[in-house]
């Protein structure tokens, strides 16, 4: 059997969260949505059923639920804390695709969320 990737996901993980470049925005919170696609080469899981061959969904929803615990103002560097914490966790991790959403964001436009979305791998991520 030859793998041609292997991806974790992570699909639309929902936090109320304290983000964003307004003081009021920061003070009441807002409903935010993270997915992660992170690449692990898990060939080792495929073959012996244990966790030591790849990476716990549990372990990343967990380390990407305290990043979301920080207010920051904008989206673009909680993306990248969430993306330098989880390389630094998990070294089996080679590339990320992060997308973060803010529902119902205050920019008087009839939308449901507004975010970013960024691909990264291991050797790209900013280190600051």
């Amino acid at each position: 059997m030859t793998i041609l990737s292997s991806t974790i996901l992570l699909p639309q993980m929902t936090f109320h969260a304290h983000h964003g470049v307004m003081p009021q925005e920061r003070l009441v919170g807002a409903q935010f949505t993270v997915s992660i696609e992170a690449t692990v080469p898990f060939e080792e899981a495929l073959l012996t059923d244990r966790l030591e061959g790849t990476v716990s969904y549990a372990d990343i929803h967990q380390a990407v639920k305290e990043e979301m615990a920080i207010p920051s103002a904008l989206l673009e560097h909680v993306a990248g804390r969430i993306a330098r914490r989880l390389f630094h966790d998990f070294p089996l991790i080679t590339a990320l695709k992060l997308e973060l959403m803010k529902h119902n964001p205050p920019m008087g436009a009839d939308i449901p969320a507004a975010g970013i979305r960024i691909e990264v791998t291991r050797n790209s991520h900013p280190t600051t």
